[in-house]
């Protein structure tokens, strides 16, 4: 991609107001907006985006919509990497436009991340309710386009500057217990499959300089627990304060050392750039947490050469194995697609066994959809949506089954959870252990208290606790 040229190959118009004619499109002036609700789809580096989002309409002193009134503002954050994720959000904003016209006000509609760098001329064309589309680079624009559809301007920004966007964000002033930072975006590995490189652009990496002083203005605002984001996030480099060129694991050593920060975390990487520091660091640093998400995508090494994956599935089980010698207690995630073009039932079996030997915590799996612009999308050999719905069932079963298990051995640890919410009762609280299990206890807590409870009772999805003790931040 060439990004000096403004250059994307869905071909989006770049910084421009969609015309006719030649002629502007225009909408209804209107009154600025005094509330708005951000609703978010898809990945951890879309929630981050729709926070800071968040922040930036609250800097202009828009609040967010009390629950089960409309908004004045919305803004969809899309996600490409699900099926008919386009067709999604026109269902969306017919919905909101609807209950606009039944509240008597339809609200100001923009689009936003994944889906609206993809497709941005054409949502305007669809979507006449819509004012502003805004691509995942360009998001820190949205104040200024904000101002232009109050005057009735119909904008479009699918830009795609390096990381231009975080200079321009406001500082983070109130965050949640458990937060997010991105890093790292983009990636260069072009999965056959995948949107990414294309909808976010090259890898690049934020300077470290300023991934400390976030970090550490996060904790002022409340967090306990930060995970670093990236869409390739183990790529991350940079230059420390001393002008040394350090990786992941040097960031997460100095992040470490950040007073009140008592937990850090890392999604998503790559097999290709797990390098030994990072692997060390994970027997090396107590705030470090005993969880990995190591995407494998599946078992079969032809599937995942026809994938573009780097790694067999021999390379790829000889990597967990160093993770597991460096942090024994190391729980596991990944991900899966089945029904890659031309995948046969006997390939299907290798993904099967894979399973079977990693014995996944937590993983995350999904049919193979064609993305228009990826070359798996003109392969042939496309599996039968039957075929694929039976394979998906089959290997969520074994998930299920490996992730009950994971958490029916937890039963009986002592460890500590990071309270996050309250739960449905009254006196009963939320949170994460350190393997990122969902746990739930009843006693004395508060949103942000690190506890100590003990593990009772395992289900599927969370486990039951006793509390013990609150520790000390």
């Amino acid at each position: 991609m060439d990004q000096e040229q403004g250059f994307c190959p869905h071909r989006c118009e770049l910084n421009a107001f969609p015309t006719i004619d030649d002629k502007p499109l225009l909408m209804k002036p209107t009154t600025s907006p005094k509330t708005y609700r951000v609703k978010s789809f898809g990945c951890q580096m879309n929630v981050y985006d729709g926070e800071r989002m968040a922040e930036m309409l609250g800097e202009r002193g828009i609040v967010p919509a009390p629950e089960g009134e409309e908004a004045d503002l919305v803004v969809l954050n899309t996600c490409h990497i699900r099926e008919k994720a386009a067709e999604k959000v026109y269902s969306d904003i017919g919905r909101l436009t609807k209950a606009g016209r039944e509240a008597g006000k339809e609200p100001l509609i923009a689009v936003a991340g994944c889906v609206a760098q993809a497709e941005g001329e054409e949502i305007m064309k669809r979507s006449p309710a819509v004012s502003m589309v805004v691509g995942p680079q360009a998001y820190h624009r949205l104040p200024e386009m904000l101002d232009r559809a109050v005057q009735g301007e119909r904008a479009t920004d699918t830009d795609m500057p390096a990381i231009a966007k975080f200079a321009a964000l406001p500082e983070r002033r109130r965050t949640n217990p458990a937060s997010f930072l991105t890093v790292q975006e983009g990636c260069d590995k072009f999965c056959t499959y995948c949107v990414v490189p294309y909808t976010r652009g090259a890898e690049i990496s934020r300077p470290y300089a300023d991934l400390v002083t976030e970090a550490k203005k996060l904790v002022d605002a409340g967090a306990k627990e930060i995970t670093l984001l990236g869409q390739n996030v183990s790529a991350w480099g940079g230059e420390d304060e001393k002008g040394h060129r350090v990786g992941l694991a040097g960031l997460i050593h100095d992040l470490a050392k950040v007073e009140g920060l008592a937990r850090i975390r890392y999604t998503t990487s790559h097999p290709a750039d797990m390098d030994g520091d990072l692997i060390a660091a994970h027997g090396e640093i107590e705030k470090l947490m005993p969880f990995l998400h190591l995407p494998v995508q599946a078992g079969s090494d032809r599937v995942l050469k026809a994938m573009n994956r780097s790694h067999t599935a021999e390379s790829y089980l000889k990597l967990l194995d160093r993770f597991r010698a460096a942090r024994p207690d190391l729980a596991l995630s990944g991900d899966f697609i089945v029904g890659f073009p031309g995948e046969t039932d006997a390939e299907f079996a290798e993904t099967l066994a894979l399973v079977d030997e990693v014995r996944y915590a937590q993983a995350f799996s999904f049919k193979y959809s064609p993305r228009p612009g990826t070359p798996a999308a003109t392969m042939d050999g496309q599996v039968a949506k039957e075929v694929m719905d039976d394979r998906l069932q089959r290997l969520q079963a074994a998930l299920n089954r490996d992730q009950l298990a994971f958490n029916e051995a937890s039963v009986g640890r002592t460890c500590e959870v990071l309270v996050e919410r309250k739960g449905k009762h009254a006196g009963q609280w939320l949170g994460k252990t350190p393997w990122l299990q969902s746990a739930w206890f009843e006693g004395d807590a508060a949103i942000g208290d690190l506890v100590q409870v003990e593990l009772l009772e395992a289900g599927p999805n969370s486990l039951s606790a006793k509390l013990r003790e609150t520790v000390a931040a």
